[in-house]
């Protein structure tokens, strides 16, 4: 397991000092950092028809994107070429395992693990990141630049897939070696090139905008067939102008559609899915021979070790009357007196099955824990 040692900061100093303030160069934020995988062990998931990959080259300043997946990598020359892999905690467990120390931040929040294998004077240019990115260095070392934000600085693209910016002033200027960690907040500009062969780890976090919010919920209102209160006006009366749409019909409409947000039930539904909805595949191994939710305890020994799949999004809510679990976009409904073992799906990545024992005399928690099995969303790993 990596311990995260932050400048000797608290996770709480951290998150009132930085977080999505300034950035911060974390020197030996991992001390004697050890690559949970080899450049040839991405190159083998950049082949992978499942997974998300790209190959990023700057030649003479010709700027090209290629995507995967790769048969064969040509392309990846011995200077000036970056591979770059996308959720790779969700193919690759002890990769996954990066992501444990930075789980002082909200489960929902952490997005994925990205790794990147560059050769010298490989990178992606300069650009900027609407989200929080804290980016671990691994083998080898990389030269980085970070700035703070800037609304004046313009934006470009070198390639259809390649949004670059202008060269900025760093704050930030230093060559990362193995264990060092880069915290960069939305909108700060960087830049990032290699020194010599280079292995990086981008944890990144989620940050829906409003029209992604907007357009989900609203697909998820057509799912669940509401909104279907109509317009009303029995208090309609002649008007001086026929053709002003007056504050009162504008109250009226937008009461309608806060009404729909406002409705709890709807609300809290939606956002549970939403909100534990991966983006990316993932390598889930549903059983051949399912689980009875009735005969579970014969079936699994309690010192067995019941482990989350890597890539998984659990999270929960408390309403008035229950718990409301949801689980890479569904959702599950289990009484409040479950509420440990329940943080025990979402805040652990693995746990005895002793420990949940007390909440599966509740045949909706014993019916979801035997769902999520079955479905190879957690698995049993047996004791010895």
């Amino acid at each position: 397991m990596y311990q995260l040692s932050i400048n000797n900061m608290s996770p709480e100093a951290f998150l009132k000092e930085y977080w999505q303030k300034k950035p911060l160069l974390i020197k030996g934020g991992f001390k004697d950092f050890q690559d949970p995988l080899s450049a040839e062990e991405l190159a083998g998931l950049a082949m992978e028809d499942s997974i998300e990959s790209r190959l990023i080259t700057n030649h003479d300043e010709n700027w090209l994107a290629h995507h995967g997946p790769f048969e064969n990598f040509d392309k990846l020359t011995e200077t000036n070429s970056t591979l770059l892999v996308q959720a790779v905690d969700h193919w690759h467990p002890p990769a996954a395992e990066l992501l444990e120390p930075f789980r002082f931040i909200p489960n929902w929040r952490i997005d994925d693990l990205m790794i990147s294998y560059s050769t010298p004077k490989g990178g992606v240019g300069p650009h900027l990141d609407q989200y929080d990115v804290f980016i671990i260095q691994g083998e080898g070392k990389r030269h980085w630049r970070v700035g703070m934000p800037d609304a004046s600085l313009k934006q470009f693209t070198k390639d259809k897939a390649l949004l670059q910016v202008e060269q900025f002033e760093a704050i930030i200027d230093d060559i990362l070696e193995p264990g060092d960690i880069l915290y960069i907040p939305p909108g700060c500009p960087h830049e990032g090139y290699a020194v010599e062969n280079a292995l990086n780890y981008s944890v990144g976090f989620r940050a829906p905008d409003q029209k992604d919010l907007i357009s989900s919920f609203a697909d998820h209102i057509i799912d669940e067939e509401a909104g279907k209160n109509r317009y009303s006006d029995a208090d309609l009366s002649i008007r001086a102008s026929i053709g002003e749409i007056n504050f009162d019909d504008k109250r009226k409409i937008q009461a309608m559609l806060t009404g729909l947000i406002e409705n709890d039930t709807l609300y809290s539904q939606w956002l549970g899915t939403y909100l534990s909805q991966p983006k990316h595949d993932m390598d889930l191994a549903p059983l051949d021979d399912a689980l009875v939710a009735e005969f579970l305890e014969d079936e699994v020994e309690p010192h067995d070790t019941v482990i989350r799949s890597g890539g998984v999004r659990a999270v929960y809510q408390i309403t008035d009357t229950h718990i409301l679990l949801s689980v890479n976009g569904e959702n599950y409904t289990l009484p409040k007196n479950t509420l440990e073992q329940v943080k025990l799906l979402t805040d652990s990545t693995a746990f005895s099955f002793e420990q949940v024992k007390p909440a599966l005399i509740s045949l909706e928690f014993k019916q979801t824990l035997t769902t999520l099995i079955n479905d190879g969303l957690f698995y049993i790993e047996a004791w010895s």
